[in-house]
């Protein structure tokens, strides 16, 4: 008897040795996909047992009970991570339980350019393949009230940057983290702005950053730019900037900014309305906000292209028209 109870157990041990090897051959072979590469989601709040089955249904040639054998017994079974994931050849299911419990997402990005309008930034995101397009069909005021905002307006408010994000992910999502980006940045430079400058409150601040922002590509020339802008206002002056017209005539704009167009009022005609335009005109980028809320210091009152990406700036009317005199008519009176 006792000879057949140890046979039994050699024999029992040499099973399990042999399940155990299987075990470890099936965790560790490559497993077969529909496609290579090959993409697929585990939806957030997913159980291990539900994102198995999420992968197997995605195309992953793999039975479900398999990574929830392999997650209990690596004691991972409670960390997996929502998002979007890509696989290719070769992937073993030890390899895709990593993925799953580290957060291996595939990453796409988006990059949202300084000066842009808001309507190119919906274009942008409107043809972006990988984005969830939940804003389809929403005006502005009930995309700012989705992302929490008390502003009508979304000209201005999102931060333009490359944002990194799991394919599948809302636009909303992405215009909340670009918009949060705009709010921290502008909050961060208004509390170390200038002293005695004359703006209202941030949301001004804003505006004249967007106006220097289209106002030049140089960040050599935008806080002279914003100095120029400050004294106006200070004086009184009419700001005169031609960004300001073209945003304010929209889609009449054909790319010849006319005379008559100098003197069609709108509300962001600065040549026949003072002080600042109601709204932003564009996204403006760290460096026109930090021009804006911390100007260079000077009596300049004009500025003119010198036709090489720079401009020249001027203190008196006589002085500005001898410089557009000499970089834009070529010195001919």
């Amino acid at each position: 008897m006792l000879k057949f109870l140890r046979r039994l157990l050699l024999l029992g041990f040499f099973a399990s040795l042999a399940a155990a090897g299987a075990f470890y051959w099936l965790a560790t072979s490559p497993v077969t996909l529909r496609n290579s590469p090959l993409d697929f989601t585990v939806s957030p709040g997913s159980s291990l047992r539900s994102a198995a089955q999420q992968v197997s249904e995605a195309g992953v040639q793999l039975h479900p009970l398999v990574l929830v054998m392999l997650g209990r017994l690596y004691r991972v079974d409670a960390q997996i991570k929502a998002g979007s994931y890509e696989v290719t050849s070769g992937v073993t299911p030890l390899e895709l339980l990593r993925k799953l419990t580290r957060g291996d997402v595939s990453q796409v990005e988006i990059a949202f350019i300084e000066g842009w309008t808001f309507r190119q930034m919906r274009e942008k995101l409107d043809a972006h393949p990988d984005i969830r397009h939940d804003t389809q069909g929403l005006g502005e005021v009930e995309i700012m009230k989705r992302l929490g905002s008390s502003e009508v307006s979304a000209e201005g408010l999102f931060f333009p940057d490359t944002y990194l994000f799991g394919k599948n992910t809302s636009d909303l999502d992405i215009l909340a983290r670009a918009n949060r980006a705009m709010r921290r940045h502008l909050d961060r430079e208004w509390a170390q702005r200038a002293p005695a400058l004359p703006y209202r409150d941030a949301y001004q601040a804003l505006v004249m950053a967007s106006i220097v922002e289209k106002e030049t590509g140089r960040a050599i020339d935008r806080p002279m730019i914003a100095s120029v802008f400050v004294n106006r206002l200070r004086l009184g002056m009419l700001l005169q900037t031609d960004p300001t017209v073209i945003y304010g005539l929209g889609e009449r704009f054909d790319g010849n900014l006319r005379k008559r167009d100098l003197v069609t009022d709108t509300p962001y005609n600065t040549y026949t309305r003072a002080g600042l335009p109601p709204g932003p005109i564009a996204m403006p980028g760290l460096a026109s906000l930090r021009a804006a809320l911390n100007p260079a210091q000077s009596d300049a009152l004009y500025f003119v292209a010198r036709g090489d990406g720079t401009s020249q700036f001027s203190r008196t009317l006589d002085e500005h028209n001898q410089a557009v005199v000499r970089y834009q008519k070529g010195g001919k009176r």
